[in-house]
């Protein structure tokens, strides 16, 4: 969300960054309509106090016994052109507010321009592939082979885009979520939130999935939507606040269910678990001054790899160019895990700094240290990682030729001691 002072002082600013991103000549539109909107204002203003002038004028003609009704037919134009003007002003305001809340964050300076993820960059690659001395199967095989990974029944409940696990499978998936969330609150400071699962509108307009992007969400019968990220949650947990500066950064972490109708995935991924409609993930956010954001986002990124590092997983790291960032992120990194089964990295994580874009749409405010007025937060958020993809991370990367998975050791203290999940016999 863009404040209009901003627009109105640097037009030209704010439609090179937008150009970045494709979007091109909104501040004239924006501008055309806030000028005629102060412009209406201005003009109300006058005819109320013409309007409390007249009024005054009637009690004084009527008193002396004079002719009012001039004055009275005054009064009736002057109350119909109000009503008029504020109509107006109303229509004007939802268009503004309707403007500037489809309009994607502003990239930093560092971002790479590019219409895809063809032109995105590569910051680093941590880790070899591990190499086999049989063919690589993928997680679907592997996990049907063992009987702990069942597609065909969750289809007869759900439908596409669902996955039924089982026995050690469904507790390696328990297990690196436990090893997520210990790393994360144990080491990196992470205060652990549960959320609720059900949120309003307005929790999803903060974190800017509304108004854009209602068909990637599950709603309710009742006006709630389901989680499409846990972001939403714990960013909103400081909407509408003023917070002291001593107090930030502030660092939550959440393992939820994530759900997403996946509208626009039409045909991707069908196969497997890589994009499906429900799905665990270990969330990441920080609320931070302007200040430290940058930092916060390297911290952050930091986090989430470290995760790969301990489960011994080869990945790399992408800078995202300016048309394959999300809609509130002003710098995203994504962490793309090695996946033998499909013969390629895969994004296993995002971690995004938005600035102040999302905090504008929450009114999320601190106040400095110097104790003059308040300012916008500044809002992070990652993926600490998602958790279905780490265990076809892990399934893929530590198969054996028998078509069994050896455990990660850094998780072997969540699986019970268990070192191998064996393939079935016969």
């Amino acid at each position: 969300m863009f404040d209009l002072k901003f627009i109105r002082e640097t037009p030209d600013l704010f439609d090179r960054g937008l150009a970045r991103r494709g979007v091109t000549g909104l501040s004239a539109a924006i501008l055309s309509r806030d000028a005629e909107n102060r412009g209406l204002i201005t003009r109300l203003q006058e005819a109320q106090a013409r309007r409390n002038a007249v009024s005054k004028e009637i009690g004084a003609a009527k008193a002396k016994g004079g002719d009012a009704q001039p004055l009275i037919d005054e009064m009736a134009a002057l109350k119909k052109d109000i009503q008029d003007g504020e109509e107006r002003q109303r229509q004007l305001e939802a268009e503004l507010t309707g403007m500037l809340a489809a309009i994607p964050n502003l990239p930093a300076d560092d971002v790479p321009d590019g219409g895809d993820e063809s032109a995105n960059v590569l910051v680093r690659t941590v880790g070899a592939p591990p190499q086999f001395d049989f063919t690589p199967r993928d997680h679907v095989d592997l996990g049907e082979g063992l009987g702990l990974m069942d597609f065909a029944a969750a289809a007869r409940m759900s439908g596409a885009r669902f996955v039924v696990t089982s026995g050690p499978l469904a507790r390696m998936e328990r297990a690196l979520a436990a090893f997520m969330l210990d790393l994360h609150t144990g080491e990196f400071g992470y205060t652990e939130v549960n959320p609720p699962l059900l949120v309003r509108d307005t929790a999803l307009f903060g974190t800017g999935q509304l108004p854009k992007f209602g068909e990637d969400l599950f709603r309710t019968t009742n006006d709630y939507w389901l989680l499409p990220t846990s972001e939403v949650a714990l960013t909103n947990l400081v909407r509408e606040d003023i917070l002291e500066a001593a107090t930030l950064p502030r660092r939550y972490t959440a393992l939820t269910p994530c759900f997403r109708s996946e509208a626009g995935a039409a045909g991707k991924d069908t196969r497997g678990m890589v994009r499906q409609h429900q799905f665990n993930k270990v969330e990441l956010v920080s609320i931070t001054t302007p200040e430290e954001s940058d930092a916060e986002q390297e911290r952050m990124l930091n986090c989430a790899e470290t995760v790969l590092k301990r489960l011994g997983l080869a990945y790399r790291v992408m800078k995202l160019c300016t048309g394959d960032m999300g809609f509130s992120a002003r710098r995203t990194y994504d962490i793309e895990v090695w996946l033998p089964g499909q013969d390629t990295y895969r994004e296993i994580s995002s971690v995004s700094t938005c600035g102040d874009f999302q905090a504008r749409r929450m009114k999320a405010r601190y106040r400095p240290e110097d104790g003059k007025g308040t300012a916008y937060v500044h809002t992070l958020n990652g993926s600490g990682l998602a958790v279905g993809r780490t265990l076809v991370a892990v399934m893929e990367n530590y198969q054996r030729a028998d078509g069994g998975i050896t455990v990660p050791e850094a998780l072997r203290p969540y699986m019970g001691g268990l070192d191998a999940i064996a393939p079935r016999m016969g």
